[in-house]
C-alpha cells in the first residue's frame, strides 16, 4: 500500500474534502499534528484512535442532528 493511501472507499466520493476538513479539525481540538504528507504510520495508536474515535463520534452527532431535522452544519 502507498504512503498516505487509504485502503478505504468513500461511498460518496464527494465527501473527501469534508472529511478531510473534519480530520484536520478533530487533529486541532485534541492537539495531534498532521503530517503534510499524510502517512501517519509514525503515530502511536493512541494519537491515531483518539482521532478516529472523534471523527466518528462527530459524524455520529451531524447524523442524528439530521435525522431529527436540525441541520446544523
Amino acid at each position: 500500500m502507498a504512503q498516505g493511501r487509504s485502503s478505504n472507499n468513500l461511498v460518496v466520493p464527494q465527501a473527501n474534502a469534508a472529511l478531510q476538513q473534519l480530520k484536520v479539525e478533530a487533529a486541532q481540538e485534541l492537539g495531534v499534528t498532521l503530517p503534510q504528507d499524510g502517512y501517519m504510520g509514525n503515530y502511536t495508536s493512541r494519537e491515531t484512535g483518539s482521532l478516529g474515535g472523534y471523527i466518528t463520534k462527530r459524524l455520529v452527532q451531524l447524523a442524528e442532528q439530521q435525522l431529527s431535522g436540525r441541520s446544523n452544519l
